[in-house]
């Protein structure tokens, strides 16, 4: 009988470790017993590394209007400070992106956009939205939603980057470790019952009128009924409406009767702004589709108007600088999104571009400094890729093999790119990375079998092949295809593998093959 090593044998120390740390606690807000995988620490920890991320995969933090996020994160601290969880270190920001929604991150760090809060009619709605997401933090349920991956995938991370409009899907192509599946998260028709009734709960300690729940579910009922695209690439994607979520929320509101602020003229003249610019953000989002439909002459005129309407607004500029790259307009390009830098320093997207359009003109210097510095606020496939191959160029091996690795685990072209590079700069370092060994049976023969996960074909491949009972033996592949296998013949055959002999092989050298 024949003894391989089991190469999924680390599926039982998964299994094991999972069951090591698995606990019971009672749910803060619910009280009831449920499973715990992740602790409160580990809630914080979670969401403080996700939150800025996150934010940047969402347009950036709305700062044109500072007394508006002030009067939002307001809002938020007192409901926060009326919740179950009140130590929680939460964290309100404003989002600038016109598609309606609001999430919350495990640990308390909420967002709202900018295009939900021009939908709302007066602080009492708003009021509701947040605590909704409050209780998503304060309940626990990003953190559950972890925790059932985690069982299902045995640890296995899941990272989805929430692609809520036309620049977000041609831009982002975040790298492994950021979002974790967090942003966009479904909580399914149980939790969002959940959220709205100790939501609620939360209105009514603070002083809003718990009514304004009923009314924000039943206009949100309405706009998904009418298939609203833009709301249901938004706030429905993940927080579905439902005519049960209405009856519920007016169920709980007539066991909740008194005097409650609505603050409907408050609120009008807090989003008075927002409301005066919706025009210029409206032609913003017509230039984001005409760029992705390859309309680079119709993004520019609206980026044109956009500007027109809010000459503060750094996003108008950088779609201006992006359309003007499309038309072949380098150096205008550059300096608008250094236009864009200047109003918003904060945002990956600007030295992304900026970063292409130096490198374009030889400024290899200045190109790696915007690389470097859109991957502080948001690692990407396509920084780290231009990064790595800056680097390399420059003769730093280890540093370019650093930013290929980092932009190899996104799931897109340029993460293919990268992985490529990788091969070739790593592959003869370390060939057991991309090429692993096994022995197969054909008959009474052994064959050694290589498979390369690598995306170049590997040229003189040497394995090492061991057997408990006759020594050892090298045999080499003169070539395995990119993402294809090799065998070759053992000088063994299975009369030569007793009873309880062990036949082990591992990839010890290779090459790139031209």
């Amino acid at each position: 009988m024949l003894h391989w090593r089991l190469p999924g044998s680390w599926l039982v120390a998964a299994i094991l470790l999972v069951a090591a740390v698995v606990g019971c606690a009672v749910n803060p807000v619910t009280g009831r017993h449920e499973l715990t995988l992740v602790s409160e620490q580990e809630e914080i920890a979670i969401g403080r590394k996700n939150y800025q991320p996150g934010q940047q995969q969402s347009g950036g933090q709305y700062i044109l209007d500072q007394a508006l996020t002030a009067y939002v994160q307001g809002i938020g601290a007192k409901l926060a400070a009326v919740s179950d969880r009140p130590q929680l270190p939460y964290e309100f920001v404003v989002l600038n992106e016109s598609v309606p929604n609001a999430w919350a991150m495990p640990g308390g760090k909420i967002a709202i956009n900018r295009g939900l809060l021009i939908e709302l009619e007066n602080e009492a709605e708003l009021a509701a939205v947040m605590a909704h997401e409050i209780v998503h933090a304060a309940g626990r349920h990003g953190a559950r939603g972890m925790e059932n991956n985690l069982l299902v995938g045995l640890g296995a991370t899941v990272v989805a980057a929430a692609v809520s409009n036309d620049r977000n899907s041609r831009i982002v192509d975040t790298v492994a470790g950021i979002g974790a599946g967090l942003l966009g998260m479904k909580y399914g028709r149980d939790l969002e019952l959940e959220a709205d009734h100790y939501g609620m709960r939360y209105m009514q300690r603070a002083g809003y009128d718990p009514v304004a729940a009923v009314t924000l579910q039943e206009k949100f009922l309405k706009l998904a009924n009418s298939k609203q695209p833009n709301w249901l690439a938004g706030l429905f994607a993940s927080h579905p409406p439902s005519q049960e979520r209405v009856e519920a929320n007016r169920k709980a509101a007539q066991a909740m009767p008194g005097r409650y602020v609505l603050g409907r003229e408050d609120y009008q003249t807090k989003v008075a702004t927002l409301m005066r610019t919706r025009d210029a953000y409206k032609r913003f989002d017509e230039g984001e589709k005409a760029l992705a439909k390859g309309e680079a002459d119709k993004a520019l005129g609206l980026a044109e108007e956009a500007i027109k309407g809010e000459p503060r607004e750094a996003l108008f500029y950088g779609l201006r600088g992006e359309a003007k790259s499309k038309l072949g307009r380098h150096a205008e390009a550059e300096a608008d999104y250094g236009e864009a830098i200047a109003r918003n320093p904060e945002f990956y997207e600007f030295y992304l571009g900026r970063g292409k359009e130096r490198r374009r003109r030889g400024d290899s210097t200045g190109a790696l400094a915007d690389f470097t510095q859109a991957n502080r606020l948001l690692p990407t496939a396509q920084a780290h890729l231009a990064a790595g191959q800056l680097r390399l160029q420059g003769g730093q091996r280890d540093e370019a093999a650093k930013h290929f690795e980092a932009a190899a685990s996104a799931r897109s072209e340029e993460g293919r790119q990268a992985g490529n590079a990788l091969a070739r700069l790593t592959l003869p370092d370390n060939p057991s990375r991309f090429l692993t060994a096994g022995i197969e049976r054909q008959g009474n023969q052994l064959l050694v079998v290589v498979s390369n996960r690598a995306g170049v074909a590997a040229g003189r491949v040497v394995v090492d092949v061991a057997n408990s009972a006759r020594g050892s033996v090298r045999v080499a592949l003169p070539r395995v295809d990119a993402g294809g296998t090799g065998r070759a013949l053992l000088p063994w055959t299975v009369i030569d593998v007793p009873q309880g002999a062990r036949v082990e092989a591992r990839v010890v050298a290779a090459s790139v093959a031209d």
